[in-house]
């Protein structure tokens, strides 16, 4: 009883989960989605302060973390510096 047991079941059982096993680890691998990498640190942006317009596309930017430039003694923000060079260029 117990040889005709592990013949039958048992031993038939464990070669599946066995051959199942290699199987998987052999070609379950192309079809899985790559992990994500962790996303980048964003950069911390300060709540509240002051709002000022770029004067060459008209986005408003935090005063704190604009790119700035001294024109005839005042203080332009800009939202880049490819926003900075145009007005440099203009």
């Amino acid at each position: 009883m117990l040889r005709y047991l592990f013949l039958e079941i048992v031993l038939p059982l464990l070669v599946f989960l066995f051959l199942r096993s290699v199987l998987g680890n052999l070609f379950g691998s192309r079809n899985k989605a790559p992990r994500p990498e962790a996303a980048p640190a964003l950069p911390t942006v300060i709540a509240g302060g002051e709002l000022k317009k770029d004067p060459v596309c008209g986005t408003y930017v935090s005063a704190a973390l604009s790119v700035t430039r001294t024109v005839n003694g005042e203080m332009v923000h800009f939202c880049s510096k490819e926003c900075r060079d145009k007005y440099r260029a203009a």
